[in-house]
């Protein structure tokens, strides 16, 4: 597949789970936006895990053939440590990734400045990612450190069981989904769940300030995550016959 329609595709896919995702969180967690605790039609923190799962299902069946389906700079580097993908495409994986999602990100608030009385402010304002004042519940610097960490590595050894050539084929999707939901679902309240670059970035230029000075960590710790998960998976976890 030409590189060109990859990155088109790995745009449009990324537009696609921070337009899902995080326009979720915006538009529709806390409705009705003057009292939420009354009414149910709120999607809450469940609604907004099954969101971000959802997005991620979809694009695997709408564009894994096309580009794999990273979406998430750290799934990239996670595929590169595992030997699942080239050098020379990082890049331009990456930065498709990015452009795509702070192009959501601007959709997003351009959609949410059609309410009357919106305004960009409060710990996580656009759906943006932090810790400490920044954090959904109040959690440290270490405990987002950790838990970023922890769910990236984990999400990428179920990429990669999911898609190794030994597994069922066809069903990938289904469990790459299920686990992003869930990761979802457990680290909500510590740092509003990145696990991905991409949606933090494609956020947080939009918001600027301690979402921007904090950005650094949800680059970081995802990808470092996403690189022990590659080397645990092709040393200690694959068939050695499997690999090429």
């Amino acid at each position: 597949m030409p590189l060109g329609k990859k990155f088109l595709a790995e745009l449009f896919g990324t537009f696609w789970l921070v337009l899902g995702g995080c326009g979720s969180a915006v538009l529709a967690a806390n409705f009705p936006y003057d009292n939420p605790g009354v009414n149910p039609l709120g999607l809450g923190f469940l609604g907004v895990s099954l969101a971000f799962g959802l997005t991620l299902l979809t694009m695997v069946y709408a564009i894994g053939h096309i580009s794999g389906c990273h979406i998430n700079p750290a799934v990239s580097f996670g595929l590169w440590a595992g030997g699942r993908f080239k050098s020379r495409e990082l890049i331009p994986y990456i930065a498709a990734q990015v452009i795509g999602a702070v192009i959501a990100g601007g959709v997003i608030k351009l959609v949410a400045s059609g309410r009357p009385g919106f305004v960009i402010e409060g710990a996580n304002a656009l759906a943006t990612n932090g810790y400490g004042a920044n954090s959904p519940g109040g959690y440290s610097f270490v405990a987002a450190l950790v838990i970023e960490l922890v769910l990236s590595m984990f999400f990428l050894l179920v990429i990669l069981g999911a898609t190794d050539r030994l597994a069922p084929s066809g069903f990938a999707g289904v469990p790459i989904g299920l686990s992003l939901t869930l990761i979802h679902l457990i680290s909500i309240p510590v740092t509003n769940t990145s696990v991905n670059p991409a949606r933090s970035t494609g956020v947080a230029v939009w918001v600027g300030g301690d979402a921007m000075a904090q950005l650094w960590l949800f680059w970081l710790a995802p990808i470092v995550g996403a690189l022990i998960a590659g080397w645990v998976y092709s040393n200690l976890l694959s068939e050695k016959e499997a690999r090429a």
